[in-house]
């Protein structure tokens, strides 16, 4: 498989060269208390929910699944994350199973969504399961949202200063898909603009940003989810 040129840190580090502290990333990037307090959320977080509340809503929403396609309860695909680390991230399954099926970005109204599946896009609970990738430590709640591998490759001939979002772990939630970059990506605009929110919340992250991250992800799931199939 085709690997990128340069690590997420060598990279930082000529651009840094290059541009004379135009990317001026924060201290909190490197900062070992703010990573060990990021950690602690992430693991209390996701741990009490798992306990909590996926414990019983899981199942249902496992049966639910089988009802109404066959195939397996789980989607896992192989993403980019931390320092481009390659880990399985898991979803529930929201489309029909079709094991030879590669990877295809899905569109509005794609038929390969089953009618629970689009329900769970919609809402947002098909991401659920990643509290696990959480709990292991491959992604934290809040931070870019990780694509897939072959996606990755091509963004990163195509866009510059894309594989910067690998610097930091990847997130259920990130501060470009709260401020609506959710869905297809159809024009170079719509991935270009998540970058530069990726990166802003890579510069500026802290414990508050991310409170924030938060309360717009629910509030743009409950009353601004258009993109969202």
């Amino acid at each position: 498989m085709e690997t990128l040129l340069t690590s997420p840190v060598e990279e930082l580090k000529l651009r840094k060269k290059e541009e004379s502290g135009v990317i001026k990333f924060s201290e909190n990037l490197l900062d070992a208390y703010q990573v060990l307090s990021k950690r602690i959320i992430d693991l209390v977080l996701s741990g009490l929910f798992l306990l909590f509340v996926a414990s019983w809503l899981f199942p249902i929403i496992a049966i639910l699944i089988k009802i109404d396609s066959p195939g397996p309860i789980f989607y896992k695909q192989l993403r980019d994350g931390q320092f481009n680390n390659k880990f399985l991230c898991f979803k529930f399954r929201t489309m029909v199973f079709n094991p030879e099926d590669e990877f295809k970005q899905a569109t509005k109204n794609d038929s390969r969504v089953t009618r629970f599946g689009a329900f769970l896009r919609k809402t947002s609970i098909d991401e659920l399961p990643q509290l696990i990738n959480v709990l292991i430590g491959d992604m934290s709640i809040v931070g870019p949202r990780p694509h897939a591998v072959e996606m990755n490759l091509d963004c990163n001939r195509k866009y510059e200063k894309y594989n910067l979002r690998h610097l930091v772990k990847p997130g259920i939630i990130g501060l470009a898909q709260a401020k609506g970059f959710r869905g297809e990506i159809k024009e170079d605009s719509d991935m270009i603009g998540r970058i530069k929110l990726d990166l802003f919340y890579i510069e500026k992250w802290g414990v508050w940003l991310d409170v924030k991250i938060i309360f717009w992800t629910i509030h743009g799931i409950i009353f601004k989810n258009g993109n969202a199939y």
